[in-house]
Order: C-alpha cells, then sequence, then structure tokens
C-alpha cells in the first residue's frame, strides 16, 4: 500500500503534452510558452507536485521513513509514546521524523506537508487541540499514503486508530474521587471538540449521575491550548476557587493541565487535600514524589505507540489495498496518591 507522489508525467497526461515540456515548464525554460507555463504551474499547484530527488523511493515505498507528529515531545505521555513507536519502527529497519505542533493546527499543517515533501512512507498523528478541519491529512490519505491516528483521533478519516479507554478513565477517576467523599467535583479539560475531550467529559458525567449528583456548567472549565497556556489555566482555576459554591475537588483532564494545577495551588496556598482534591490524567514518573503525591489516570503511552507502529508498517508493506480497519482502545488504571485522600481525613 503505497503512497503515489505526483510525477512530471502525471501533470503531462493531464495537460496532454510531453513530460519534457511540463520538466521545462517547471524550469522557467524559454522554450516554452508562457500559457503552458501558466497551465503546468498551476496543475502542479493543484497536485501539491514537489520536485523531490526522493520522489522515486518514495513510490517504491522504500524510504524506511516514518513520520510522527505529536503536540509536545516534553510531555510525558507523549515521550513514552515516542519510546514505543521507535521500539519497533528501528527494529524493522525504519527510521522515524519526529515533528511537534505545539497545540497549533497552522504548524500541524505545515509539519505534515514538510514530512510528505521528504518522502515518508507512513504517517502516525495525533491531531493538535486547535485542529477542527483534517482536510490537510484527508487529501493525503486518499491519495494513498498510509496513516494511523494515535491518542488524539478524528471520526472523519476511515483508518486504524489507537486511542486509551478515555471513557472509561474518567468514569472510574470520577467514581473513585466520589467514594473517597466529594461531591462538588471540577473538571478542567481541553478543547471542547478534541476526541478525549470528549469522552474523557462524558466519563465524568456518567460518574456524577449514577452517584446522583448533578452536573453543574459552572464546574466544567475548558483550555483550549491544552494546558500550554498557563494564564489559560489560571483564568479557569481562578473562576472556580472564587465561585460562591467551590468545588471540594478538582479532575483534571491532560497532563499539563494536572501538574500545571499542581503548581498554580501550591502558588495560591491552597493545601491540597485538605483545601481541596486533585486527580489527573497524568503520566508524570514524578507523581509518586510530587508533593503531596499525586492520584492520576496512567495511559499506557509506550504500547500506544508501539500498536501504532506495527499497524502503519502493516499498511506501507502490504501488497493489496486495505479496505478494513481496526481503533484499539487500551486500557488506562487510576492510582490513587495523597492528592486525593478521602475527604474525611484531609479536612
Amino acid at each position: 500500500m503505497n503512497f503515489e507522489a505526483v510525477t512530471i508525467k502525471d501533470i503531462a497526461k493531464e495537460l496532454g503534452i510531453s513530460a519534457s515540456a511540463v520538466s521545462k515548464a517547471l524550469k522557467d525554460s524559454h522554450e516554452i510558452s508562457e500559457k503552458t507555463k501558466k497551465l503546468v504551474l498551476e496543475c502542479a499547484k493543484k497536485h501539491n507536485y514537489q520536485p523531490n530527488p526522493m520522489a522515486q523511493s518514495l513510490k517504491r515505498g522504500n524510504s524506511k521513513s516514518l513520520g510522527i507528529v505529536i503536540s509536545t515531545i516534553d510531555n510525558q505521555f507523549f515521550s513514552q509514546v515516542i519510546s514505543g513507536i521507535e521500539s519497533v519502527a528501528y527494529s524493522k529497519g525504519y527510521n522515524v521524523i519526529i515533528t511537534q505542533t505545539h497545540e497549533s493546527y497552522d504548524l500541524e499543517v505545515s509539519n505534515v506537508h514538510h514530512l510528505t515533501v521528504r518522502a515518508i512512507d507512513g504517517l502516525l498523528i495525533s491531531l493538535s487541540t486547535e485542529t477542527k478541519n483534517t482536510d490537510h491529512i484527508r487529501r493525503l490519505h486518499d491519495k494513498g499514503l498510509p496513516i494511523v491516528f494515535f491518542d488524539r483521533v478524528t471520526e472523519d478519516i476511515e483508518t486504524h486508530k489507537v486511542i486509551a479507554d478515555n471513557f472509561g478513565g474518567a468514569y472510574e477517576a470520577t467514581k473513585s474521587l466520589i467514594d473517597l467523599g466529594y461531591r462538588k467535583i471540577a473538571h478542567i479539560t481541553n478543547s471542547a471538540h478534541v476526541s478525549i475531550t470528549i469522552a474523557r467529559l462524558n466519563g465524568y458525567i456518567r460518574a456524577l449521575e449514577e452517584s446522583n449528583i448533578s452536573v453543574e456548567d459552572k464546574y466544567i472549565k475548558y483550555c483550549v491550548h491544552g494546558g500550554r497556556d498557563i494564564a489559560e489555566v489560571e483564568k479557569v482555576l481562578n473562576e472556580l476557587l472564587n465561585s460562591k459554591d467551590r468545588p471540594d475537588a478538582i479532575f483534571a483532564a491532560s497532563d499539563r493541565i494536572t501538574t500545571t494545577t499542581l503548581e498554580l495551588l501550591h502558588d495560591l496556598g491552597i493545601k491540597i487535600p485538605e483545601d481541596i482534591a486533585l486527580l489527573g490524567f497524568s503520566n508524570t514518573h514524578l507523581a509518586k514524589v510530587l508533593n503531596p503525591s499525586l492520584s492520576t489516570v496512567c495511559q499506557p503511552g509506550f504500547e500506544m505507540g508501539k500498536i501504532a507502529t506495527e499497524m502503519i508498517i502493516k499498511l506501507i508493506e502490504s501488497k493489496r489495498p486495505v479496505t478494513e480497519f481496526e481503533t484499539v482502545v487500551l486500557p488506562t488504571e487510576v492510582i490513587i496518591r495523597n492528592s486525593s485522600q478521602p475527604a474525611s481525613i484531609a479536612k
């Protein structure tokens, strides 16, 4: 299953002229009329033609390179995913090219473009928190580039996906806070449209409803930049802390939001869990040694990267078109530590 890059011959065939004429037009040769040059350049732009010396290796599917798109490499979860990716890729003779979006849609589009110019055989991608339109990925998928989504995925493109059990993890996390005696549980999460946001919010809501606790909109706060903007987290945290009916616990829905919330609560002199409990999605290795030790929902990052890479290599090396795709859901684990001790003990 090989990604077929547009060639000079493809442009020549579409325009009904010779490949030599196309080549000369692209080089702005005086031998070609301005009218023909314009037609060639318009056609090349339409098909995203790139005069890449590696194009032939790309067509043969043997460049042995995988493009990786993640938010930030300093996120412990994504670091673990990359380790999983590399463990499989290198053993199969593939190199990896890692790019970061820093939660920017524009940077994601740019990264994907540059990766394809570098003649990757396949793309592994976790969408940025800003990404709503996936046309830049769909175009490549429609042209045959093997693509596998992981963590943050889209339903708009039919291909393999690897995700954590975000609903189950959020449900169990919220349920654990309820079982520990907390009733006014706030939820700080990512952009509303992101796949992990939707699943984790639904898990949070389900746990509250099953315990006959009303779901309060004032306790649900969104951080559209996924916690990268500290001021954004600080704003929603202050809204929660200064509300008349202040929450007694916070369930944070991502690694960066969780650790930033912990830091800000310390800066404000808020005692955890005496004043407010905290539990979040976080794969940080420091969770045990933080003050207090951090209650977390852990995701199998290494396993996610490993499985996603096995899937992409199977797509790349398939001799026939692949028409049936799979979504793998990996289990999460809730680990209770000191930041969410029972309410009766903490207060």
